[in-house]
């Protein structure tokens, strides 16, 4: 199992520009399933997650083009057989993304069978959204407990309806609109998860002819169609290497651009790092991070410590919050951070405790950090990365630490970073991949 070998203390100097967006990588990728036509996506990160995900289509009989990271997808023709099988199930339970694979294969085919998929180990994470809201369309299903799969039939077809989802669900919004396109009548989706990719996705349906109103916000009205068509469609610069970028630059003392980084479909992401004290300058499109020996976290207009939480957009992603943690390590002053989303995701603080940090874990959703005010280096230690988002957490702690880390299992890195420690080594880190 592959592993990094990280050298701590060396600052970055440079630029350096964000992959394709992963999140909205792997719903556009299961859209291209809702036509006959060729679709061709730009911009596609050569990591894990994706790159399985198009091997998952190329065995269904999707047929695939890949040229650098453009890649022309055309659904023509669908193996049923390959559908049944347990390769399909055994592929699925390996890609969180693979649960999107349902509403665009019940729209298209009328049934499907599905098993638990997998990704990363951060606690429990329902499917009921998905689930509920297909089921609203006019779809049934079962579970077999023999193949550990859901088999879901739309007998009289998928008919549009309103529903009120009990949680913004990113890849439960996702998933509902594709099945919702090719439904006959209307679907009303309240509480719809409204983050830019899923804005993305309603865009790039529209273009394909999908009738979808209410774009950027939690309500959105879909009027069925009988077909969609080919078309193209550019992703967004990933907001999660963006924001690791920021919290690498900060903890380490560099000075680096990042280059064209879609500000407007940033959020709050550079607001909540500068509450931090990091400075962020934006120069057009890029965003310019100097050299700072301390950064000062902001307290409250009444005093109170700050809390950073995560929240549904337009509030923060909580794929960011691991990051957020680590950098606050090494600030001036106190922060709680506050992970509502899933229970194990703030259990990698054990090992960066081991390295030193002041943090309290106060229960599985909330940690208490004291800054170090660069006072006081990370020491190095030996670390096995549990998902994406810990394991770069883990990584920018070793770039911080004074002296040789070791992270393990970074194959979970490698799902959602693209080349990671060869465009780090770029601008002056000391990574050595070890197989």
């Amino acid at each position: 199992m592959a592993r990094f070998i990280v050298e701590g203390g060396h600052r970055l100097q440079g630029s350096i520009s964000p992959a394709g967006a992963k999140n909205e990588a792997l719903q556009i990728l299961c859209a291209a399933l809702l036509t006959r036509e060729q679709v061709v996506i730009d911009n596609l990160p050569d990591i894990l997650d994706v790159n399985n995900l198009i091997a998952l289509l190329a065995a269904m009989g999707v047929s695939v083009k890949q040229e650098g990271r453009q890649c022309t997808l055309q659904a023509e023709h669908i193996d049923t057989d390959y559908l049944a099988s347990k390769d399909f199930l055994t592929s699925c339970n390996r890609l969180r993304g693979s649960v999107m694979l349902i509403g665009p294969l019940l729209a298209r085919l009328g049934n499907v069978t599905y098993s638990k998929p997998g990704g990363d180990k951060i606690g429990r994470r329902r499917l009921d959204t998905h689930f509920q809201g297909i089921l609203a369309l006019g779809a049934e299903y079962s579970y077999h407990p023999d193949l550990q799969a859901y088999v879901f039939t739309a007998p009289n077809g998928l008919n549009g309806t309103y529903m009120l989802l009990e949680e913004a669900s990113v890849t439960g919004t996702a998933n509902i609109i594709m099945a919702a396109v090719l439904a006959k009548g209307t679907t009303t989706i309240y509480n719809a998860a409204c983050e830019p990719y899923i804005q993305q996705l309603c865009r790039m349906l529209c273009r394909m002819g999908a009738q979808i109103t209410g774009i950027g916000s939690n309500l959105l009205t879909i009027t069925g169609v009988e077909q969609l068509h080919g078309t193209r469609h550019t992703l967004l610069p990933d907001m999660i290497e963006v924001g690791s970028f920021i919290g690498m630059a900060a903890i380490t003392g560099s000075e680096i651009t990042i280059k064209n980084v879609s500000i407007p479909n940033l959020g709050i992401i550079p607001a909540t790092f500068q509450r931090l004290g990091i400075h962020i300058e934006q120069r057009g499109d890029d965003l310019y991070i100097p050299a700072q020996s301390h950064y000062r976290v902001e307290s409250f207009i009444d005093g109170s410590i700050l809390n950073i939480a995560d929240a549904p957009w337009p509030g923060l992603t909580p794929d960011l919050l691991s990051v957020i943690l680590v950098v606050a390590t090494q600030a001036k002053g106190s922060v709680l951070i506050h992970q509502k989303m899933f229970e194990s995701r703030l259990f990698f603080v054990d090992k960066l405790i081991d390295m030193g940090a002041q943090i309290i874990l106060r229960d599985p959703h909330r940690a208490v950090v004291i800054g170090h005010d660069q006072q006081m280096r990370l020491r190095p230690n030996n670390m096995s990365s549990p998902d994406i988002r810990a394991g770069i957490a883990m990584l920018i702690a070793a770039m911080s630490a004074d002296g040789v880390s070791r992270i393990d299992h970074i194959d979970q890195i490698d799902r959602g970073y693209e080349h990671i420690d060869e465009r780090l080594n770029a601008l002056g880190a000391r990574i050595r991949r070890e197989a």
